[in-house]
């Protein structure tokens, strides 16, 4: 299986330019042989959202109007994705993540660990168990971001079945040690492989680190990318 990871710059506030540049990388990534194409965590919104009012409006239902289109472009290329957005909820939103097949949506998931930053100083935190999705090719469990830190996760998606991990995400500067030590440690801890996607770029006075990686059931490192710069 090959799996693409897509580090990319993120327009706060401009779904519809976010969702174009996704469907412009699928195509990319699918003509290159991947089989699956990894985004960042919000990559169809941005992240940095002062308030829960001005989130709002970018958030929709899984599945939904961006889902629906994504579906149409895996069918027409026999692709898989995992992109990050915001999941609208009657009571507000969710920091969520979801994995969509040429079937149409596999699954989703939402962030449980929230840390003070961004759009999830508001999101509620998921409410679902950690799940593992079953692809024609390889069974995909999803985390986001900070979840990483917490070895629970990983361990508890390795028990139901995961051979892969999957996470968006969008470390900032100071997640150094996070992006460079703890995807391979969740591998080597597991036996499993895992692909962590950044974005890049900044947003409201954050900067986003890059630093994108795959890594191997043994922890070591089989793709990284080189610096903070767009990279697949």
């Amino acid at each position: 299986m090959k799996i693409a990871g897509v580090q990319m710059d993120v327009s706060l506030m401009d779904k519809e330019g976010n969702l174009t540049r996704i469907i412009e990388k699928i195509k990319e990534t699918a003509a290159a042989g991947a089989s699956l194409t990894v985004f960042p965590e919000c990559a169809l919104t941005g992240y940095c959202f002062a308030s829960l009012e001005e989130a709002l409006p970018y958030a929709e239902s899984i599945p939904g109007p961006s889902t629906d289109r994504l579906q149409e472009v895996c069918r027409e290329l026999n692709h898989s994705v995992v992109v990050g957005m915001l999941e609208q909820a009657e009571q507000g939103v969710y920091n969520a993540a979801v994995l969509i097949s040429p079937q149409g949506v596999l699954g989703s998931y939402r962030k449980i660990h929230l840390p003070y930053l961004g759009v999830d100083r508001f999101a509620l935190p998921g409410d679902r168990d950690f799940a593992v999705y079953a692809h024609p090719e390889v069974n995909i469990g999803l985390n986001i971001c900070y979840d990483s830190a917490f070895p629970e996760s990983s361990r508890i998606m390795t028990i139901e079945g995961a051979d892969l991990i999957v996470l968006p995400t969008n470390w900032p500067a100071g997640a150094e040690h996070v992006a460079e030590h703890a995807i391979n440690t969740r591998s080597m801890e597991n036996g499993i492989y895992y692909c962590a996607v950044n974005r890049i770029g900044s947003e409201r006075g954050f900067e986003f680190i890059g630093k994108s990686r795959i890594t191997g059931t043994a922890g070591e490192t089989l793709a990284c990318s080189r610096g903070t710069h767009p990279e697949i």
